[in-house]
Formats: structure tokens, C-alpha cells, sequence
């Protein structure tokens, strides 16, 4: 029987031609981006390239350092842009060698990984049902169900959360 394999190698051997045409050898900077720079410059701005500068004829030495293209918020490019050195060195301690040697920001909008806001607490039984007499005099089946839909709201906006 074969072994189950964990998320992550399939994830990666998946991804992997994808993430390298962008010139990333793995997914592990977009994956670690937070841990790098920090919850706060993580918010504004992700990596979205990194490019290698053109090896010399055999040699096998480490590559020269790349220069990283990062999508930033446009309010927060010119903090981003001070922060530069820092954020170099942080990518580069990650790492543990001289991978990035340059940061080119390119400012455009941010995906956000969506939270999803708790649910709501249930309506006060009393109050739905206040709801329900009011719309039980409307005959038509559709815009009584309308009318209740929208007095559930009304009263779930009024709730304090």
C-alpha cells in the first residue's frame, strides 16, 4: 500500500513549473512571506518575480544576487521603498545566503486572503416573529418573502455584535 504523501509535495510538484517560470525555485518565499518581512508589510505587498541575472560560461559558482519584482499597495510603495534594505536582508537571512540583491516594487493591488467574519448570533425568537406578523398580511408568496428577508436584515444590522 502505497504511503499517503503530505499536501505540500503535491502542492509543490503541481505548482512548481509555474512558481519557476516566475523564477522562484519553490513556493516557499510566497508561502513564507509573512514570516520574512512581517505581518504588517505582508498586508501590502507580495513577491511576484524574481529574476536571475545570466550565468558566465560553467562555472558552478552561486549565482550573483536576483532582483526581486514586488507588487505593492500604492498608499504604502514609498514606506516600502525606504524599507528596501531592510527587507533584503530579512529574504537573505532567510535564506542564509545573498539570493536578492535588489527589489524592483511595482505598485498595483494586493490580494488579501479573505477572513471570513463570524456568524451572527440567532435572532431573538420574539423579534422573528414580530418580523413574521408583519409581513403575513402580503399576499403574494414572492414579495412576502422579500419583505421578511429584508426585515430579518434590518433587525440582524440593529444587533450589537
Amino acid at each position: 500500500m502505497a504511503r499517503p504523501k503530505p499536501l505540500s509535495e503535491l502542492i509543490e510538484r503541481s505548482l512548481g513549473p509555474v512558481f519557476a517560470a516566475q523564477g522562484f525555485a519553490s513556493t516557499d518565499i510566497l508561502a513564507s512571506w509573512a514570516e520574512i518581512v512581517g505581518e504588517r508589510l505582508a498586508r501590502a505587498c507580495q513577491p511576484e518575480k524574481l529574476e536571475w541575472p545570466r550565468r558566465r560560461g560553467g562555472t558552478r559558482e552561486r549565482p550573483e544576487p536576483g532582483t526581486l519584482t514586488v507588487r505593492v499597495e500604492g498608499a504604502f510603495a514609498l514606506e516600502l521603498q525606504h524599507l528596501v534594505p531592510l527587507v533584503i536582508e530579512r529574504i537573505n537571512r532567510h535564506y542564509g545566503w545573498a539570493c536578492v540583491g535588489r527589489i524592483r516594487l511595482r505598485q498595483d493591488r494586493v490580494a488579501q486572503a479573505r477572513r471570513r467574519s463570524p456568524a451572527p448570533p440567532p435572532l431573538d425568537p420574539v423579534r422573528r416573529g414580530e418580523v413574521a406578523l408583519a409581513v403575513s398580511t402580503v399576499s403574494e408568496a414572492a414579495l412576502r418573502d422579500a419583505l421578511d428577508r429584508l426585515g430579518l436584515a434590518v433587525l440582524g444590522a440593529q444587533r450589537p455584535r
